[in-house]
């Protein structure tokens, strides 16, 4: 196993160079995407607010503030490692712990949004915006208390095919068989069972009484929101439920590695996609950024009329 943690002798023999340099291109074009459009949702989100429809704005800035830390600090330490060859600790353990909490704190803003959805209650104060807040606080101490105990028991190594510090077994299968069913179990399986019962429940309550107000408001476009995450996050589960079948604790193949990281990584730029999709929230979003445009004090001539005396 020692070939594995063996830093830019590896990284050259894992990556030829055209190879290399083109995941680093596709890594920084994902970086500015999460970046800049992550911080242009939530200033439009903030600055805004009054010019378009948003009942339940607390999961969409959850989801929006994981984005943006992802791409700020796991897409950024992903691409710094593939142009230095590593990540030293411990940086390297740092890294892994906030993945997994932006995992789980964005898949449990999904879920928060789709519980809101389901009983139309908005976040706006009262007793059901104090329990949204404890589940959103929630969802980020549950992916800090998982992602550390790898810090704790020393199981974090830099992986050259993920890019970037991730849980690397090499002694107990019972040890990781305990571990990863129970991450998968709070951090992943519980919300995306909310996330699909709610969505079942609500489709049919769509076929019964649909309201045009519903569409009208930014959580229309919750749908598309899920479909980003599992298709986004397919090959990172594969990869675990591969390494889950194989009791010599060898990994899933380097090239599902590193499509699950590219991918994981996708779901932060494509996200501010989807909310503009949305067409009020895009229209106040393009009326905040052209700020030349001014409006017109002259009167403007657009008809004449002649009147016969």
């Amino acid at each position: 196993m020692s070939e594995w943690f063996n830093g830019t002798v590896f990284m050259e023999r894992l990556w030829p160079d055209a190879q290399k340099w083109m995941l680093v291109a596709v890594l920084g074009l994902e970086m500015v995407m999460g970046v800049v459009g992550n911080c242009l949702i939530l200033l439009v989100k903030v600055m805004c607010r009054g010019q378009f429809c948003c009942r339940y704005w607390l999961p969409f800035i959850g989801l929006s503030m994981s984005d943006l830390g992802c791409s700020l600090i796991i897409i950024s330490s992903s691409l710094m490692a593939m142009l230095t060859g590593g990540q030293r600790s411990p940086w390297c353990e740092v890294v892994s712990l906030l993945k997994l909490a932006f995992i789980t704190s964005s898949i449990g803003s999904i879920a928060i949004l789709c519980v809101q959805r389901l009983i139309g209650m908005g976040s706006r104060g009262g007793a059901l915006f104090v329990v949204m807040v404890t589940a959103c606080f929630a969802s980020w101490v549950t992916g800090v208390v998982f992602g550390s105990v790898p810090v704790f028991y020393s199981w974090i190594k830099y992986d050259p095919a993920e890019m970037m510090c991730a849980v690397l077994w090499e002694r107990s299968y019972s040890d990781m068989l305990v571990y990863i069913l129970c991450a998968f179990s709070i951090c992943i399986f519980l919300p995306f069972l909310f996330i699909f019962l709610c969505s079942l429940l609500r489709a049919t309550v769509c076929r019964s009484s649909c309201n045009s107000d519903d569409e009208a408001d930014l959580s229309a476009v919750t749908p598309l929101l899920v479909a980003s995450y599992i298709l986004c996050y397919t090959p990172f589960v594969v990869s675990e439920m591969i390494l889950l079948g194989r009791r010599d604790l060898s990994p899933a193949p380097e090239w599902l590695r590193t499509l699950s990281s590219v991918m994981s990584y996708l779901d932060c730029g494509l996200n501010p996609l989807i909310y503009c999709s949305h067409q009020h929230f895009r229209e106040a979003g393009l009326a905040l950024l052209w700020t030349n445009k001014k409006p017109s004090l002259e009167p403007v001539l657009n008809a004449i009329i002649k009147h016969d005396l």
